[in-house]
């Protein structure tokens, strides 16, 4: 069922680290109830009390948890980093399963000034993901959005979020969350299949942004982005 008002919980699963605590900020400060998962509590409580020190009341919907509770929430994203994201998703299948799971990692190297794709077995890391937890819906996102400007909360995101999956309520329910954040705008990019293309072109774009020195994000033209469903 695709998600048309902020009351939709939300899990993070590593929501310690860049990625994580960027895109459960970014929800919190927009409504949505957000549980902030890790291995540890403790971690994630001390990562929440940091981040609602520095945004205060914008960040009233946030709660620390562990990865557990966080995996059994309405609609779930893997934060952690890509090579503990399949990891992650295996330890938790059971909790994933007939969930919206957002796969939000790139299989990457750095080598000098540039980066590499690591393409895993299955073509991309968000098809690992699916093969970990088979009975969950697996939706790739935000692969393009740095963890820094989600986590600058007080300033609008600008770029074309890409959204492909086999499930075409989870894949609706993803484009729908894309379209609330300000500046953002969903594309419906199709089967899971079509994440190898998403996942290896973020290697190019950090690429050019090394060597342009530059923050450059993906922008698509002639085409106009996903319409939120009325209510």
């Amino acid at each position: 069922m695709a998600c048309h008002s902020f009351t939709m919980r939300i899990g993070v699963l590593g929501a310690t680290g860049p990625a994580g605590q960027g895109i459960a900020a970014r929800l919190a400060s927009l409504g949505y109830e957000v549980w902030a998962g890790s291995r540890d509590v403790d971690r994630s409580s001390s990562a929440v009390a940091a981040l609602t020190e520095k945004w205060g009341s914008r960040l009233a919907s946030l709660q620390p948890t562990d990865n557990e509770t966080a995996a059994e929430c309405d609609l779930v994203v893997v934060a952690t980093n890509w090579e503990a994201a399949v990891e992650t998703a295996a330890l938790h299948a059971s909790a994933l399963a007939d969930r919206t799971v957002v796969a939000m990692a790139n299989g990457m190297e750095k080598v000098g000034r540039e980066f590499h794709p690591v393409i895993p077995v299955e073509g991309s890391v968000s098809a690992a993901i699916q093969a970990a937890a088979p009975l969950a819906k697996v939706v790739a996102a935000f692969q393009h959005i740095p963890a820094s400007a989600f986590a600058a909360i007080d300033q609008d995101m600008e770029g074309d979020v890409v959204v492909c999956g086999d499930d075409d309520d989870a894949r609706t329910t993803v484009l729908e969350l894309v379209a609330s954040m300000p500046n953002l705008r969903a594309f419906d990019a199709g089967s899971l299949i079509n994440a190898i293309g998403i996942e290896t072109f973020a290697a190019a774009l950090l690429s050019i942004n090394i060597r342009q020195k530059g923050k450059g994000t993906l922008k698509f033209l002639g085409v106009e982005g996903y319409a939120p469903r009325e209510l």
